[in-house]
């Protein structure tokens, strides 16, 4: 008979202090019962181009889809203005994250610039293809961008074989793997175009190739208020936009005269909103 009355006295004190925790908590505003959603399998996407109405698109979406992204392994590898819109993700909270060989992208976001230097695009391709191939089984969205000095009226026919057999090949060996097209970068032009032409027709190659299964990132467009800014036909980054003394780089400091196109720091947030907005995209 002791035997079960100690139990019983135990079996009620459990009851007391339950009921009591479950009090504590119903009574605490800062308990939260409903933790945040670690869900990282991507949606099916919404292919098409996404430029300068991809920064209000990104601007209208609530804190909790902006923050899907974050959730998302994707790869991103550039050079300089790559940079540019990497430290304006950055500044509107969203940070890429270091990856390598080694680094396991395995964060979200992962950034990382080209261990080649610009004007090599060729080897650009082979080094983000191996990156991606070592990472197949982690990530979920790539990001391949060309340099400004990449891209020149001889090379844009052995480009478009190169790239496309990268992204082809990439298909095929990373099942479900999402691309976004970045359209190459604009130089800021005075007295006569220096290969912007030619990184035109790359845009509107990739435009033709890939919008109806990816995201194309319509980076000439945002650069160039979609031509507003040009000499003659040929597009150029506005003057308010590139990097000057009145509004330099975060990284890449003030540019020449004529012939470069790094992204001023107030104006990469501002554009990076739209790279952000075509991740959304890519995976919702």
């Amino acid at each position: 008979m002791k035997t079960f009355y100690n139990l019983l006295y135990a079996m009620l004190l459990a009851a007391l202090f339950f009921w009591s925790c479950k009090n504590e908590m119903d009574e605490n505003p800062n308990v939260n019962n409903n933790p945040p959603a670690t869900n990282t399998n991507l949606g099916n996407g919404q292919p098409g181009i996404v430029g300068i109405a991809g920064i209000d698109a990104w601007d209208k979406l609530s804190t909790e889809e902006r923050n899907k992204i974050k959730l998302w392994n994707t790869i991103f590898m550039h050079q300089s203005v790559g940079g540019d819109l990497e430290d304006g993700a950055n500044a509107n909270g969203f940070k890429f994250e270091y990856f390598d060989r080694n680094e396991k992208p395995d964060k979200g976001l992962s950034g990382n610039v080209f261990s080649v230097s610009n004007g090599n695009p060729m080897e650009k391709l082979k080094e983000f293809k191996e990156m991606a191939l070592t990472h197949k089984s982690i990530i979920k969205i790539a990001i391949f961008k060309f340099g400004y000095a990449d891209i020149n009226d001889t090379n844009i026919e052995l480009v478009k074989t190169a790239y496309k057999q990268m992204i082809d090949d990439l298909r095929m060996q990373i099942p479900g793997l999402k691309f976004i097209h970045v359209t190459p970068p604009l130089i800021y032009i005075v007295t006569k175009d220096d290969g912007n032409a030619a990184k035109m027709k790359i845009a509107d190659w990739m435009k033709s190739s890939f919008k109806d299964k990816d995201i194309i990132f319509e980076l000439q467009e945002l650069e160039s208020d979609n031509g507003q800014c040009k000499l003659g036909n040929f597009w150029r980054i506005c003057d308010q936009y590139r990097s000057t003394a009145g509004c330099p780089s975060k990284e890449q400091g003030v540019d020449a005269p004529e012939g470069q196109g790094h992204i001023c720091e107030k104006e990469a947030k501002r554009i990076a909103k739209a790279l952000l907005y075509s991740i959304y995209q890519s995976g919702k």
